[in-house]
């Protein structure tokens, strides 16, 4: 039975041309080879599996190679590749750091390199994991480091290069491996599934790929498990199987669902992934890199930030196509919220399955819903501070409570707003548009809102039914300060459209700011007034009601209330300055 060699090994890079994803170093060291321009020391230092120890081999060998191509290669004839593809050179020293990382270690080896080759150009010591040297045996490396002999290279690798002391990093030319792309991964799993006669679809090599986190040795590895599993016909299928991967397609399913409002659906989806045997915290953290990829996908410019296969990418467009940009935007939010307090909730399902439900609440206007989606109720407390007014004109029913802090709810809830929230297939939206400050995005969909509407005058008393309707609902979600402001003082109507709000002091300004967008989006779709603006003022005290908080106003303000503090003082001879 012949050795089975894993493909990490079998199939490790032997020229410069052959390592993967880093091409910016491999020119720069086949440029220094050709120029004579080699550093006495480099260090190597990058994740694991990016090729490190690799290309340092690639350069030990290329250095002592006898007849070195046009393009900077190693023949792999001569009697020192031959020595090197052999492993037994005598140019060449490898030194693992992890298990040689004491004074006497370095001792030696700064003994052999008092030796000058007896044959080839360079005498090269890499040494790996270098990081693991103790504080005196990088101190015992210094000097030979900084003046090593003409024929000495030192090549150092790390995947710690914040723990190598600086003495000796700037002894170094210090190049940063990258981790690798997917699609670089891809394209290497593809050339070795040939060689080894493996019939792999791209979706599963992908997933491989993606699963690596940037390492090709991890992909390799897995590869060959992949292998062993399924044999010589690799499908996506048994990919996701074996390496416990959630499929895409339920995320796709279950993103359907929200759109569509369907709770009951959702859920079963959910149990079903449960079942399957995976965790929650994993789903909503994939739901969320869904709706992102789904962001992404909303702009041309950035379909190359998605890092999926071409058929996937397909369905990605075609499901961005249908999610509006807000409803996208709140299910991110509500996912990121989700992961955040995962770990500190007592009932996890519960958590997630009430996230699930908040995001059926995103669904768009035109969404039917499901048979089972509750009908909405007018928030009670609302009903109980609203009191019919004599108007001219009616006043359209108020809207629940649940719908009054989300902005985007506000144009759901009229028929003009949700014909301006359908998405069009045809124009591009902008990403960067998207990310401008929040505070500015909530004022543009207000005015996009008002815009439709007919800015039609207003009385008093309708003014004061509507401010008093959105008080309430702020006492139901918390925030009593400014909830007890607003039922304590309506405000003043100036030059017809102006609403002049008083805070009794400071402190209610910033508690206005969070909900002023949102008390403007309702007042004026309360009373069809696009051109209604709040301005807030803060009631500042007179002389008289000023109140003392130095200790200098303190003792004048007791002095003038009671004179016998004064004679007081003056008979202890006390020095008090007001």
């Amino acid at each position: 039975m012949e050795n089975f060699i894993v493909s990490a090994r079998k199939y490790r890079p032997v020229t410069f041309d052959t390592v993967v994803g880093q091409p910016n170093i491999t020119v720069t060291l086949k440029n220094a080879i050709r120029s004579q321009h080699l550093a006495q020391a480099f260090l190597f230092t990058g994740p694991r599996g990016v090729g490190k120890t690799t290309t340092a081999r690639i350069l030990a060998k290329t250095i002592n190679c006898e007849n070195i191509s046009e393009q900077i290669e190693a023949c792999n004839q001569c009697d020192s590749c031959v020595a090197f593809n052999n492993n037994h050179s005598l140019n060449i020293y490898e030194l693992d750091a992890a298990s040689n990382n004491s004074v006497e270690d370095i001792r030696a080896l700064v003994e052999q390199v008092r030796y000058a080759p007896q044959g080839g150009r360079y005498k090269v010591y890499i040494i790996d994991e270098v990081h693991m040297l103790s504080a005196s045996a990088f101190n015992a490396f210094l000097k030979t480091l900084e003046e090593p002999p003409s024929y000495a290279i030192f090549i150092l690798a790390t995947t710690e290069k914040h723990k190598i002391i600086p003495t000796i990093l700037s002894r170094c030319q210090i190049f940063d491996f990258n981790r690798i792309t997917v699609d670089d991964i891809t394209s290497h799993l593809k050339e070795i599934a040939v060689k080894e006669k493996v019939d792999a679809e791209e979706d599963a090599l992908h997933v491989i790929a993606q699963k690596s986190d940037g390492a090709l040795r991890d992909a390799l590895s897995m590869f060959d498990q992949m292998v062993s599993f399924a044999g010589s016909k690799l499908t996506y299928k048994a990919v996701i199987q074996n390496l416990n991967i959630l499929d895409h397609e339920y995320y796709f399913k279950i993103t359907d669902e929200l759109l569509e409002a369907n709770i009951s659906s959702s859920f079963l989806t959910f149990n079903e992934i449960l079942a399957n045997g995976f965790d929650g915290h994993n789903f909503i953290n994939g739901l969320a890199n869904h709706f992102r990829d789904l962001l992404v996908c909303k702009d041309q410019v950035t379909h190359q930030l998605l890092q999926v296969s071409p058929k996937i990418k397909e369905k990605y467009k075609q499901q961005s196509a249908q999610c509006p940009v807000t409803w996208i935007l709140n299910a991110l939010e509500a996912t990121n919220k989700c992961d955040i307090q995962y770990r500190v909730s007592k009932n996890q399902r519960l958590h997630v399955e009430l996230t699930l439900l908040k995001m059926c609440g995103f669904a768009p206007a035109t969404s039917t819903g499901s048979a089972e989606l509750p009908k909405k109720k007018a928030d009670p407390v609302t009903q109980a501070v609203s009191a019919p007014a004599p108007s001219p004109a009616p006043i359209p029913s108020p809207l629940p409570a649940a719908e009054v802090a989300p902005l985007p709810v506000y144009k759901a809830t009229t028929p003009v707003a949700a014909k301006a929230k359908e998405p069009t297939a045809s124009k591009s939206i902008s990403i960067t548009r998207l990310m401008n400050k929040t505070v500015e995005k909530k004022q543009d969909e207000v005015t996009e809102v008002s815009a439709v509407q007919e800015a039609r005058p207003f009385t008093p008393e309708e003014l004061q039914q509507v401010w008093n309707e959105y008080g309430a609902v702020l006492l139901t979600q918390g925030k009593m300060a400014m909830s007890a402001a607003m039922l304590k003082r309506p405000p003043e109507i100036r030059n017809s459209n102006e609403l002049v709000f008083t805070l009794d002091h400071a402190g209610l300004e910033k508690d206005l700011a969070e909900v002023k967008f949102d008390i403007l989006g309702y007042i004026r779709t309360r009373l069809s007034n696009s051109q209604i603006q709040l301005i807030a003022i803060v009631s500042k005290p007179t002389g008289e009601e000023r109140k003392a908080y130095t200790p200098q106003e303190k003792y004048k303000r007791m002095a003038e209330k009671n004179p016998a503090i004064q004679e007081l003082k003056d008979q202890l001879g006390l020095d008090i300055e007001y």
